[in-house]
């Protein structure tokens, strides 16, 4: 269902629409695509995000659909509820502007199978390293293996900055920066401490299947 001008569930600022905008017509048949803006499990006590394009087509009863602009945004109707007042913008960072959901909204307390409170932190011993790689392996690539997506450990700096390099579905794609920063950057400071910082040193320019469009058939 559409949504009045005045009853949104999720405002889009200037900033974000542009940006999707700018994502959207690089692609194929750009003008059929809609954005989809869908909660996952949490990450300990905020919620995680899907940001994708998928066509129109896709779009299921029940869910809501925001006019903005020559955008739409399409929030699934089992987000709708997780999503009320949120704002979709982008970071003020200028270099690496990624996409940034701020929601008043939590989780409950109970874990989510898979989800990074769900998983046993005495399973990490070792080097940071070590931990990081597998917070990686158990915890972040069994999520975005959905998408086709992986991510591999380059390496930990002193200073608790972790580099790593996306592939699959995640390389090439424009949303990808929500997947770093509001799913793998949230995962690893939860779960070790040292962690500081992520910083994705993957060429996206040379991707060939970016992940726009998920089987939610």
């Amino acid at each position: 269902m559409s949504t009045p001008a005045g009853d949104k569930i999720v405002t889009v600022t200037d900033r974000a629409r542009n940006r999707a905008l700018a994502v959207r017509a690089e692609e194929p048949d750009g003008d059929n695509l809609v954005l989809f803006l869908e909660v996952t499990e949490p990450n300990g006590f905020e919620y995680g995000y899907d940001l994708y394009f998928d066509d129109e087509g896709a779009v299921r009863e029940g869910d809501v659909v925001q006019e903005e602009g020559e955008l739409k945004v399409v929030i699934p109707a089992v987000s709708v509820d997780k999503l009320g007042g949120a704002t979709l913008d982008l970071s003020k960072n200028l270099l690496n502007p990624g996409w940034v959901v701020d929601n008043p909204n939590t989780p409950s307390p109970s874990p989510a199978v898979g989800s990074a409170t769900a998983f046993n932190p005495e399973e990490l011993t070792g080097p940071v390293e070590n931990r990081v790689a597998t917070v990686l392996n158990q915890v972040v690539n069994p999520a975005i293996a959905a998408h086709g997506g992986q991510a591999e450990l380059i390496a930990v700096d002193d200073d608790g900055t972790v580099f790593v390099q996306l592939s699959g579905g995640c390389q090439g794609c424009g949303m990808a920066s929500v997947t770093l920063t509001q799913g793998i950057e949230v995962s690893l400071k939860e779960l070790v401490p040292e962690v500081q910082r992520v910083v994705d040193t993957t060429d996206h320019a040379s991707g060939t299947n970016p992940y726009f469009q998920p089987s939610k058939k």
